[in-house]
């Protein structure tokens, strides 16, 4: 099954209304952000006028913030990421930026969980709506913060690898980091947060230590 993704970092911002430094406006987009994430994280994937409805804001100003679900889930998503999205390491090697990266964000992802995974829905929903044609003209929502976030943390690698060989560890690393592999990990396997995050950081010291070593053999 496919999800769809962006590999523009910036991507899910551009798709809500920029939030107000102050005011009234920043107090009601505030508001309604809120109140989507309390929902989110009750495992549901709330529509705006759902949104409106429990935060008791006019339908017509929810969308003047938030013209699609899929604008308000990116935002709230971004919101959930917080640190994620700042994240940025100075570290020489791979390994180091990697598992910084990793601590940074597996137990953020994990403390909203249940956004993400509400998020996740929406995108598999709609994928399946795509497929039926029932989508109609809702906006697509667009995952892919990962793929930035990986390129920077395997930059080190560059001219020690070859460019084909970076951008395929990237590939993989993405399989052991994000929302995906604590579905894995807790769900099926029934791991604790902890313990998932250990086996991401194996997984990822152990590719990246692959590619380095086929770049090594390969090397005249």
């Amino acid at each position: 099954m496919r999800c769809a993704y962006r590999k523009d970092m910036d991507v899910s911002r551009q798709q809500s209304e920029p939030s107000p430094e102050r005011g009234p406006r920043a107090r009601t987009r505030k508001l309604m952000l809120e109140t989507a994430t309390r929902l989110m994280q009750s495992g549901f994937t709330p529509s705006v006028s759902e949104v409106a409805e429990a935060a008791e804001v006019s339908r017509a100003t929810a969308y003047r913030y938030f013209p699609s679900q899929a604008a308000l889930v990116h935002a709230v998503v971004d919101e959930a990421l917080g640190p994620i999205l700042d994240w940025r390491s100075d570290a020489p090697d791979a390994l180091t930026r990697i598992a910084d990266l990793l601590a940074t964000a597996m137990p953020r992802i994990d403390e909203f969980e249940a956004t993400f995974k509400a998020a996740l829905k929406l995108s598999l929903d709609q994928w399946a709506q795509r497929q039926a044609g029932t989508l109609g003209n809702e906006p697509q929502f667009m995952r892919g913060h990962r793929v930035e976030l990986l390129r920077q943390a395997t930059a080190p690698l560059e001219g020690k690898v070859s460019k084909e060989s970076r951008e395929q560890l990237a590939q993989a690393l993405s399989l052991v980091f994000g929302l995906e592999v604590l579905i894995v990990l807790k769900d099926i396997w029934g791991l604790s947060a902890e313990r998932a995050q250990s086996v991401a950081e194996w997984a990822a010291a152990a590719l990246v230590e692959a590619a380095v070593r086929e770049a090594q053999t390969a090397a005249p």
